[in-house]
């Protein structure tokens, strides 16, 4: 049965799709985190698992309001919807704020994730054998990605699809982030910045009345591109809820304890003082702080310490591990 929830509690629902979605676009940071510290990462799992054939069977047959309460729709619709609705208005604040602050974001973002790993591990029980060797494991596997290249732009449709399926994955894996992984494919700006630019600027033509965008070799190009995206992440989204929901019911601890791992070594993604950055102009290449020099990798170092930056940075970091701190308390107060 579907939750009766007060207009409070939809309304904070929307805001955690916000957070959630302004995450998953920014690289480095995972979506499925924020679900998880914001306390409706397993809802959000059972609801995707719900899309299966006998949901289908209801929306077959005509029963609407069966399908709206088997599949926790409410839930999903505010969620997805506050989602979608950041990548037109929060994330846009966070790429303005990477381009002229970028030290203090990732700095508040490191402390995030800091307090995230206390977050989750605080309540995990037993640290056996199997669960320190999950950890392991899932710390090699977040220290190994973040020291990938990145590839080229590919805007072949079939791998479009593809990269739909995997970028979606940061919703739903804590500590994966799906844009992180677009930059690794290559693809990161011709999927999160190019095209919802396109389809942002497509849907406000045609408001207006502009029905000749649609006319646009390239505007159609774009749309097509982002429609066989979005495609993949929605297929991408079930289908890995399955896999996870299996997973979870059967193997909780360990997957937790990878969950742990991953996040705690994906903190070299986004170690605040890096002399290499990816920047939304350029998908293909990382461009040296000074110029436009390319380069193939990350370059991190340790920060100035008699630099006042250094010490605003570390500020955020701590901000950023307030933060989460906070959530927690009033989590556990509400219980």
């Amino acid at each position: 049965m579907q939750l009766e929830r007060t207009f409070l509690q939809k309304l904070s629902l929307f805001f955690k799709g916000l957070a959630m979605g302004a995450a998953n676009k920014v690289p480095g940071v995972s979506g499925g985190t924020v679900s998880f510290v914001l306390g409706f990462y397993e809802e959000l799992i059972y609801s995707f698992r719900k899309v299966n054939l006998k949901a289908g069977k209801l929306i077959l047959s005509g029963r609407f309001k069966s399908f709206f309460e088997y599949t926790n729709a409410q839930f999903l619709v505010l969620v997805m919807a506050g989602s979608i609705f950041s990548y037109f208005s929060v994330s846009l604040v966070l790429d303005y704020f990477l381009q002229h602050y970028e030290t203090y974001v990732w700095s508040w973002f490191f402390g995030m994730i800091i307090g995230s790993i206390y977050y989750i591990g605080k309540d995990f029980g037993e640290w056996n054998t199997k669960n320190i060797i999950s950890l392991i494991v899932g710390a090699s596997v977040g220290i190994g990605i973040s020291f990938l290249t990145p590839a080229r732009e590919n805007d072949n449709l079939w791998f479009v699809f593809v990269c739909g399926i995997i970028g979606v994955s940061g919703m739903t894996l804590p500590g994966l982030s799906g844009s992180f992984i677009l930059i690794l494919l290559g693809n990161y700006v011709l999927l999160l910045v190019d095209s919802v630019n396109v389809l942002f600027n497509v849907i406000t033509s045609l408001i207006s009345g502009d029905f000749k965008v649609l006319s646009d070799p390239i505007k159609v190009r774009y749309l097509k591109i982002i429609s066989v995206f979005t495609a993949g992440s929605v297929f991408g989204l079930i289908s890995i809820s399955h896999v996870l929901g299996y997973v979870l019911k059967r193997w909780h601890q360990i997957v937790n304890a990878i969950i742990i791992g991953f996040i705690t070594g994906s903190l070299g993604i986004v170690w605040p003082w890096k002399k290499a950055i990816y920047v939304i102009e350029d998908s293909n290449f990382l461009v040296d702080k000074e110029g436009n020099k390319r380069v193939e990798n990350y370059e991190r170092f340790i920060p100035d310490f008699s630099s006042l930056d250094t010490w605003i940075a570390i500020l955020f970091i701590f901000v950023g591990i307030g933060l989460i701190l906070v959530i927690d308390y009033y989590g556990r107060k509400k219980k």
